[in-house]
């Protein structure tokens, strides 16, 4: 039952997340997000077979831990009609911003009521999930929103190493998730601790 719980909130997550990036791309004048339908909460129109799925299932049952994503939102930067140098950028920061507000509106729930154990573990495990979404997606790799927040604010003269790490995507996000991502797990519990003034145990 807490794995159902569990997926059920990385999936809402998730979709708000790519609908953040919709409304970003329209509010920029691209319309692409909204003719494709997907500027709504229907999880149908986002999920992703592997990433919303066969990723968290195995994340959990071999790591003990939960991660995913949902189908990307489509967008025409070609359309931005304001801020256009930093559409890419913009749009890409907004998807991680919208998990952090998230996770500071529920932590300001559990901070501000008496829950019982049912509730508390069920904003417990949306906060940390928004968390380790929002620090996951700003790592600055492809094809992870933080690679294209630090390809806006890259000059020109720095395209070679946006190549490099275009080229070898997968090879360094892999890398990224099974060597070097046990060094952001202090920082997520640290931020759950800051955020609701508890130690998460899971």
């Amino acid at each position: 039952m807490e794995f159902i719980f569990i997926i059920a909130i990385l999936l809402m997550s998730v979709v708000i997340h790519e609908v953040a990036h919709g409304y970003a791309a329209l509010w920029l004048g691209d319309p692409t997000a909204k003719l494709q339908g997907r500027l709504t909460l229907n999880p149908l129109k986002h999920l992703d077979l592997v990433g919303s799925f066969i990723v968290p299932v195995l994340a959990y049952i071999l790591g003990n831990f939960i991660i995913g994503w949902a189908k990307p939102v489509q967008y025409n930067p070609y359309n931005f009609k304001k801020f256009h140098k930093w559409g890419d950028g913009i749009v890409a920061f907004c998807g991680p911003l919208t998990n952090v507000f998230i996770a500071v509106f529920f932590s300001i729930l559990l901070r501000s009521f008496d829950l019982s154990v049912a509730a508390f573990d069920i904003i417990s495990f949306t906060i940390m999930i928004n968390i380790i979404l929002a620090y996951f997606n700003l790592i600055p790799l492809p094809p992870l929103d933080g690679s294209k927040v630090l390809f806006t604010i890259l000059p020109g003269r720095f395209n070679a190493i946006r190549l490099f790490l275009e080229r070898y995507a997968f090879i360094s996000l892999v890398i990224f998730i099974l060597f070097l991502w046990q060094w952001f797990i202090p920082l997520v519990y640290g931020t759950y601790s800051i955020l609701t003034g508890f130690r998460f145990v899971f």
